[in-house]
């Protein structure tokens, strides 16, 4: 399983329910990734999208405490191992954890690659996502060159689960 996130320099990834930064190239490169797959989020991440509707040409799946809560093109599911059950039905490398804060926290022990996009500043935060750099149990793999768009500085990333040998234990 896949996660994708845009973090800042403090892995900060919202303020009020809303992205901290539209940057076109990472808007694509998320677009170019998800595209045809699978992508898990919570209820408040579906309801900052447009119309509050799902992602176009994709597989969307909700998780949310709310059991009233229906929502058209997309599947609903209400606790943890509803989720798990109805990822079952999907190749794991197809499906993409797209937020917010609690959805990435419970579903990232269950992922062996995160697409993150870093930027090079720091945003007024209230939503943050694990900082990868600080685990040990991830690396990163692939990188790119610096981009820009205006004066912002921001990174592709991609990391990787460890994978540990028995010599070593797993971790």
């Amino acid at each position: 399983m896949n996660l994708i996130a845009n973090v800042d320099k403090n892995w900060a990834i919202g303020k009020n329910n809303k992205l901290l930064v539209h940057i076109p190239d990472d808007m694509k490169f998320f677009r170019q990734t998800t595209t045809g797959k699978v992508v898990v989020m919570g209820r408040k991440t579906l309801e900052s999208f447009p119309g509050g509707q799902p992602l176009k040409n994709r597989t969307n799946i909700v998780l949310t405490a709310d059991r009233g809560y229906q929502v058209k093109d997309a599947i609903v599911v209400h606790s943890m191992e509803a989720l798990l059950q109805e990822l079952e039905k999907y190749p794991s490398e197809d499906i993409f954890v797209i937020g917010g804060e609690s959805v990435y926290r419970q579903l990232l022990p269950l992922c062996d690659v995160a697409h993150i996009t870093k930027t090079e500043y720091a945003y007024d935060a209230d939503a943050y996502f694990p900082n990868l750099d600080q685990d040990e149990a991830w690396e990163i793999t692939a990188d790119s060159e610096e981009q820009t768009y205006f004066d912002l500085e921001y990174y592709f990333y991609r990391y990787e689960r460890k994978k540990f040998g028995k010599a070593e234990g797993k971790k």
